[in-house]
C-alpha cells in the first residue's frame, strides 16, 4: 500500500515511461513541474505554446527544457486543441492544464473532434497524504461537480477506486459523508448514502467497501469512531481511504481547511472520467502538488491501459 507520493514515484519508475501533453506550455510553475517530472522518470513532455515565451521564461528561471519536443502555437485556444487532439490520438497517455484559463482548458477536454470524452462522468480527485494520517486519503469531488446525483456518485466511487487501486491501495474504504450517520428521509444526503451503500453490499458496487452515511469525524478518526454507540457494527471505524462529499461546497471547504490549516501537508489532484487522465491542478499550486499530480496521473495511466474504463 502507497501511504506516501514518494512511493508512487518509486512506482511510476518502475512502469514504461508515460509521454505528457502540456497545453499552452509558457507558465513558470508548469515548466519548473514538468522539468522535475522528467527528471524524475514520471513524464516525457510535449509542451504546445508560445515556443518563445516558453524559452524565455525556462532561461529565466534556469529551468532545464533541453531535448524536451515544443510545438509552436501562439494561439492559446488552438494550443490546446493540438495538445489535446495528441492525448486523444494514443500519442500521449495523460493532458495538463498549462497557462490558459479553466474554461478553455476543459472545452479542449470536451471537444467532440479531438477531446477526451467518454460518456462518463467527469469528477475530481484530490489524493492527500496527512501527518499523523497512516494512509493517503481520496477526496472527491472538490473542484468540479457542483452537485453529483446517486448515478454520479457512483460513478464517482468506481474511479476513485480505479485511482486508489493505481496508487497501491486495494479494496478501499469509501465513506459517503453526511452530517449523521442515520438514514432520515429529511435529509436525501443520507438516502443516497445508504443506497449506495446496499448497492455495494448486492455487489453492484465493486472491489471496495462502502459505509455510509458517516459524518467526516467517524469515517478518519478510530477514536471518536470507537466512541459511537454501535461502532462495532460499522464496516468503517476510522479507517476510510476515499471520502465521498455530497457536494462541491463541502468538499471544496474540507479540501481548502486541510490546505491552509494542516502543516506538512502534501497533495495531487488529477480529473477523472476522461480518456485518459487530466492534471488539471489551479496556477496558485506549488510545483510540488503539480509533481505529484503527474505522479498520480501516471499511474492511473497505465491502469488505464490495462483495463480501460469496462
Amino acid at each position: 500500500m502507497s501511504a506516501t507520493f514518494e512511493e508512487i514515484i518509486k512506482m511510476v519508475k518502475t512502469l514504461p515511461p508515460k509521454k505528457l501533453s502540456v497545453a499552452v506550455a509558457q507558465d513558470g510553475r508548469v515548466l519548473e513541474a514538468v522539468s522535475k517530472a522528467r527528471d524524475l522518470k514520471i513524464a516525457v513532455p510535449t509542451l504546445f505554446g508560445n515556443e518563445k515565451m516558453i524559452r524565455d521564461i525556462a532561461a529565466e528561471r534556469g529551468i532545464n527544457i533541453d531535448g524536451m519536443e515544443i510545438v509552436n502555437e501562439e494561439d492559446d485556444e488552438q494550443a490546446a486543441l493540438k495538445a489535446v487532439r495528441m492525448v486523444h490520438d494514443g500519442d500521449a497517455d495523460m493532458y495538463m492544464k498549462g497557462e490558459l484559463p479553466t474554461k478553455m482548458f476543459l472545452k479542449s477536454v470536451l471537444n467532440k473532434e479531438v477531446g477526451l470524452r467518454t460518456g462518463k462522468t467527469l469528477s475530481h480527485v484530490c489524493i492527500f497524504e496527512i501527518p499523523g494520517i497512516d494512509r493517503l486519503l481520496f477526496l472527491s469531488d472538490v473542484a468540479f461537480l457542483p452537485y453529483p446525483t446517486l448515478e454520479d456518485k457512483e460513478q464517482i466511487i468506481d474511479m476513485d477506486v480505479r485511482v486508489a487501486n493505481a496508487c497501491g491501495v486495494n479494496n478501499p474504504k469509501v465513506a459517503p459523508l453526511a452530517a449523521v450517520e442515520t438514514v432520515n428521509p429529511k435529509m436525501p444526503v443520507t438516502v443516497e448514502a445508504d443506497q449506495l451503500t446496499k448497492w455495494n453490499l448486492e455487489g453492484r458496487i465493486k472491489n471496495c467497501v462502502v459505509d455510509g452515511p458517516l459524518s467526516l469525524d467517524l469515517a478518519i478518526d478510530p477514536t471518536a469512531a470507537a466512541h459511537k454507540p454501535g461502532a462495532e457494527s460499522r464496516r468503517i471505524i476510522g479507517d476510510a481511504d476515499i471520502l465521498l462529499f455530497p457536494d462541491i461546497h463541502a468538499g471544496n471547504l474540507v479540501y481548502k481547511a486541510i490546505v491552509h490549516l494542516t502543516q506538512g501537508v502534501r497533495n495531487g489532484n488529477i480529473l477523472m472520467g476522461t480518456k485518459a487522465p487530466v492534471v488539471l491542478t489551479s496556477r496558485s499550486d506549488t510545483v510540488e502538488v503539480k509533481v505529484n499530480s503527474l505522479a498520480v496521473a501516471a499511474v492511473v495511466a497505465e491502469q488505464l491501459k490495462k483495463t480501460g474504463w469496462d
